[in-house]
């Protein structure tokens, strides 16, 4: 057993020494130079580390509990394609946090944008860094109750070059393609992981709530 435990550190444990903008455009990258304390006591020296700024961003899986369906959206990824993977992507509804809104109106904002869905129910998953090491962007991810009967066609925002392709799947299909491999997007993965956890339990509440 470590002798130091997790968590003994905060902020104060740190000294930024400078912040340089090294570039501006869809996103930012920022220099930043640190000091930190060490485990075994004292500072460090200076820490020179580029971070990637793009922002915080919300996920929301559309989830039809009557139907057990999940809304998942195909498109196009300038990261897939240079990772090598899959360009087209597999994933649910995400978007990024603007000015003065909050993680649940991007939620909603997002979904009539992508897929022509009206979220009536939002269940909060969990809050995560999506890569800690040289990026700062925290995502927000939600199970939404959506009727997914009216998932269809071709989706996205000319004006920001979008070509979004709904599709409906089963629960159970939609966590094979998890277990398989074949969606590889983290925000996806952890709401297909959580709702194979908890669908027996929206299933029931929402048949509970409409049954009065």
């Amino acid at each position: 057993m470590s002798d130091y435990p997790p968590g003994q550190f905060d902020r104060d444990d740190i000294v930024i020494e400078d912040i340089s903008p090294l570039y501006q455009g869809f996103f930012s990258i920022q220099r930043y130079q640190f000091r930190h304390r060490l485990f075994e006591g004292g500072w460090s020296g200076s820490v020179v580390r580029e971070l990637f700024e793009r922002g915080h961003a919300v996920a929301v899986l559309p989830y039809d509990p009557v139907r057990d369906e999940v809304v998942m959206l195909e498109q196009i990824r300038v990261g897939a394609m240079a990772a090598g993977a899959t360009p087209w992507q597999l994933e649910i509804v995400a978007g990024m946090i603007d000015k003065d809104q909050s993680p649940e109106q991007v939620a909603h904002r997002e979904a009539r944008e992508e897929a022509g869905l009206l979220l009536h129910q939002m269940e909060r998953v969990t809050r995560y860094l999506s890569s800690s090491g040289g990026c700062s962007e925290q995502l927000d991810v939600f199970v939404a109750i959506v009727d997914a009967s009216e998932a269809e066609g071709v989706h996205g925002l000319d004006s920001e070059n979008e070509d979004i392709l709904v599709h409906r799947l089963s629960r159970q299909h939609a966590y094979q393609k998890v277990v398989d491999g074949e969606i590889e997007n983290a925000a996806s993965i952890i709401a297909l992981q959580w709702l194979e956890l908890n669908a027996s339990r929206l299933r029931q509440s929402y048949n509970e709530q409409n049954s009065k």
